[in-house]
This record gives structure tokens, C-alpha cells and sequence, in this order.
């Protein structure tokens, strides 16, 4: 039953007693059933009294009103059902659509984004910084816009599927009799993207109006780097213009109860190191070959990628802390039509690494560490980065959000969290890379929250799946943070504009 309705049978209802009332001694009437009586006839305080017999009449009504009321803000068992078939159908048409990399369907994803902006209300734009790379902004305004803005960021592109591996189609979205949800994107990141968008249609449909403005931004190319993306969107004058106070970012399924949140991430370093040497005769032994040289910088990087590692296995260090290294790929040889000559000593050879480096790291060190075990001149051996990323942002300073009491952003989402009913763990750095290093780069808090509990983390793994409950909690959970958030002013407190 609407509130409307509900109201106006409330006031029949109260004006048919209206005889028997006058008619009885005076007694005080106190509370809703008071200003109800009074505000159907229009009748002062002073002339409203009633004798004993009727009080326990008017108490019943003024019961049944008070249910009445509650029976109309809380929807049915069918609405509710309704409601959950609504939302999950909405994020399975997100993961419906194929943004894999490298032939992402970023035009369908950004049609799809645009039609819910405008179902829920909210400002839009798609930016283009590269042909073809659409980012799609959004923008729910604030009451007061000159308090620093809250940016909720995710990406629309996935990483590449093996279909043959799968159990249920890559892009069906899937949802089997355990409630999971099978579809690439399903942990990261189109589950975040779809959970902001809810949170907010809740808070709107609720009459919350937000005191900071609050964006939303849909952005291309994580997967490969972000630098049509996040990284040319942080460099824009568009995003100066937003006047962005935090940031919210991906982070990762939890196993345990406890969701997980990142303050910083691992910076990648993707290493090649070239070794040079006489060829020769495959039977002659020759001091300082390609080969032999390069074997010992593998060993070397061997050896060190072991200290890392046995820190974290003997619990010492999370994995985000340490320097990982990792082999990823050997190249050497003289090709033939049927694989290599075997008789050929070759007078190069490569090997390339993957190494991430926290924020917490000495990036000198390291790089001496290079220069003179890993690929030293005396050895007849050189490096290159193809690629390596600061751990510095423009003022000097590690790369990394403060999660202690100096900042409100960390505290408020503690709060917002608890508020909700879920659980935090000890926040963490991210043992990978995302876009959020592009904000944190620039001096901004950027933390990084995906809220799945209970959840193996199968990111870019087959089979990828999330439970429709940890979902629809997710959104509860967000719901209390944006709202917490778009209602911090710059005093400390928070305004509660319901």
C-alpha cells in the first residue's frame, strides 16, 4: 500500500471516532495519537481530552496506525524479490558484454553505463582522451560544491578468456542453483563498477541528497597499463576541474570474513637483461660465453627472489611487501627450420623479469643490486626497463595513503564498514598494480575496496564467479560509505541529510 493511501485511511479513520470523543470526560491524550486527533479536525491541544473508558480504544488506534505506517515503508516479500532480480539482472548484462582485451566492446559498455545514468538521475559524459577509448564520467551533485569530491573508479575492459576452460560461457553471466555468478569480470572489476551505481540509486531513492559532489568513472584499458585511461584522465584538466578530495579503487576477494583494503600498490620494474659472447663450435668450452654469463645473472636473481619469498612464507612479510621477481621469458639460439642448430654456441642471449616493488623499497639499492650482480659489465652484459614506474609521487614522497587517524577518508570507511556490519582486516599493499597508483601519484588518497567476502580470489583465473549474496552485500556496504563520505564536511563531522 503506498504512504499516500495509508495516510488517508489513517485520517478516515480517525475522524469516524470523532463523536464518540467529544462525548468523554476529560483526560490528557499524549504522543502521535494526540497531534493525529488534533490535526484531522483542526482542533487546539486544549480542547482535545478524553475520559478513561476510551483510552484504551484510542491507544488501539493509534496502533494500528503506527503499523500501518511501518507495513507501507518496508516493501513485501514479493517486492523485495523483485527488487533482487532487478539488481542482479542489471549486473549480468554488465557481464554480458565482452570488453576482453585486446577487442574490447567498449562502444555496448558504454551505452549500457549511459542508459543506467539516466535511469538513476545523474549527470553524464563520455570522454574520448584516445579514438575508440570512451571513459564514461559520472556525476551525482552535491549540495555544496566547493567541498572537495569524492571519485569512485573502476574499469570496464577484462583480461583474455580460455572458453574451453570454463564451465559456463565467459560472458553468460551464469547464475547456478549456489547463487554464484560466472562471468569474467565477476571479481574484477565490473562487481564494484555496478555496486557504486546500486549504492547510489538506493541513496537517492531514499531522499539522501549529498553534501560533496560524488563521480563516478568508467575507465578503459586497465588491463594493459591504464595509459589510455586512468593515466590521461589524472593528467587532464577535466579531472583538475573535479576538485577530487579521494578515490576509491579495486582491491581483491577475501576468503575469510574479512574484507581486505589496499593503501598502496607494488610498482612494476619489467626488467631485460643481455648477455654477449664469442659464438662458436657447440663442442668447444669457452670462458664467458652469452650463455654462461647470463646463467649466472639468472642464478643471482635466483637467489634473491628466495629471500623475499621465504620472508613471506615464514609469515614475516604480506606478499605486498616484499620485492617479488619473476622469469618471464628466456631468449637464445640460432633458429632452424625444425627448432634450433644444436651445434651453435649463440653470442646472445635474454632474459626478461617481472619485478614489483613497494613503496616501502629502496629503489637505489635495488638498482645498484642490478647494475652490479645481475647484469654487470664485467660480464659482458647490459639492462633496460621496458617499463618502471615510480614508487615516489611529484613531492618526493612514498606512494602510499596514510590509514591511521591523521586521515578522515580511512577513518570514515572504517566507521562506514562496521556501520554496515562487515568486517575490515589489516589494510594491506597490493601485490600488483592498478589504476589507483595514477591519483596516488599526484599527492590524493586512493584506497583500494572491493567488498567480497568468503570469496576465493579468481581474478583473471578460469571459472571466474561471484556469489549473488556477497554481491548484494557489497552494495549495502558501499551504500554506507558513499553516504558517510558525501556527508563529511570540513570540520571533522559528518551531516546526515536524511
Amino acid at each position: 500500500m503506498h504512504r499516500a493511501i495509508a495516510f488517508q485511511f489513517i485520517a478516515v479513520i480517525w475522524s469516524r471516532s470523532h463523536d464518540i470523543v467529544g462525548q468523554l470526560l476529560p483526560l490528557p491524550v499524549s504522543g502521535l495519537s494526540y497531534f493525529c486527533y488534533c490535526s484531522v479536525h483542526q482542533r487546539s491541544v486544549t480542547e482535545v481530552e478524553m475520559k478513561t473508558p476510551f483510552k484504551n480504544h484510542l491507544h488501539l488506534l493509534f496502533l494500528f496506525s503506527v503499523l500501518l505506517l511501518i507495513h507501507t515503508n518496508h516493501p513485501s516479500e514479493a517486492e523485495a524479490e523483485t527488487e533482487v532480480a532487478a539488481i542482479l539482472s542489471r549486473f549480468q548484462q554488465y557481464l554480458q558484454i565482452n570488453t576482453a582485451q585486446p577487442t574490447p566492446q567498449y562502444q555496448q559498455s558504454a551505452e549500457f553505463l549511459i542508459s543506467q545514468a539516466k535511469l538513476i538521475g545523474l549527470e553524464f559524459q563520455s570522454i574520448e582522451f584516445v579514438p575508440n577509448k570512451p571513459l564514461i564520467l559520472l556525476k551525482w551533485p552535491g549540495s555544496d560544491p566547493t567541498l572537495p569530491s569524492i571519485l569512485l573508479n573502476s574499469h570496464t575492459d577484462v583480461v583474455p578468456v580460455e572458453q574451453d576452460k570454463w564451465v559456463h560461457h565467459p560472458f553468460g553471466a551464469h547464475l547456478d542453483s549456489h547463487g554464484n555468478i560466472f562471468a569474467r569480470g565477476s571479481q574484477d572489476m565490473k562487481c564494484v563498477g555496478m555496486q557504486y551505481l546500486e549504492a547510489i540509486r538506493r541513496l537517492k531513492s531514499s531522499g539522501f541528497v549529498p553534501l560533496r559532489s560524488v563521480y563516478l568513472s568508467f575507465v578503459p584499458d586497465e588491463e594493459i597499463g591504464g595509459h589510455d585511461g586512468a593515466e590521461k584522465f589524472a593528467d587532464s584538466d577535466i579531472f583538475n576541474s573535479m576538485n577530487v578530495g579521494i578515490v576509491l579503487d579495486e582491491g581483491l576477494a577475501s576468503p575469510g570474513e574479512n574484507y581486505r583494503t589496499f593503501y598502496a600498490e607494488r610498482c612494476p620494474w619489467w626488467l631485460v637483461i643481455k648477455a654477449t659472447g664469442a659464438p662458436g663450435h657447440g663442442a668447444k668450452l669457452y670462458d664467458n660465453s652469452a650463455m654462461e654469463n647470463l646463467l649466472k645473472s639468472i642464478e643471482s636473481v635466483r637467489r634473491f627472489r628466495a629471500s623475499q619469498f621465504d620472508m613471506v612464507k615464514a609469515g614475516l612479510k604480506a606478499e605486498g611487501e616484499v620485492i617479488s621477481v619473476n622469469m618471464v621469458f628466456l631468449k637464445a639460439g640460432t633458429p632452424s627450420p625444425t627448432g634450433f642448430v644444436m651445434n651453435l654456441q649463440p653470442s646472445e642471449a635474454e632474459a626478461g623479469f617481472d619485478i614489483r616493488v613497494p613503496p616501502t623499497a629502496d629503489p637505489e639499492s635495488l638498482e645498484r643490486r642490478i647494475a652490479e650482480e645481475w647484469a654487470p659489465v664485467s660480464r659482458n652484459m647490459t639492462f633496460q626497463f621496458k617499463q618502471r614506474g615510480s614508487i615516489h609521487d611529484e613531492s618526493g614522497r612514498p606512494v602510499l595513503t596514510k590509514t591511521d587517524s591523521s586521515n578522515p577518508w580511512w577513518n570514515l570507511l572504517e566507521q562506514a564498514v562496521r556501520k554496515a556490519n562487515g568486517k575490515l582486516g589489516k589494510p594491506e599493499i597490493f601485490p600488483a598494480s592498478t589504476d589507483a597508483r595514477y591519483f596516488r601519484q599526484l599527492g590524493l588518497p586512493a584506497i583500494g575496496f572491493s567488498p567480497m567476502a568468503n570469496t576465493p580470489i579468481l581474478l583473471h583465473d578460469h571459472n571466474e564467479f561471484l556469489n549473488q549474496d556477497e554481491y548484494l552485500k557489497g552494495i549495502h556496504i558501499y551504500e554506507s560509505i558513499i553516504k558517510a563520505y558525501a556527508s563529511y564536511t570540513s570540520n571533522g563531522s559528518t551531516k546526515d541529510e536524511l
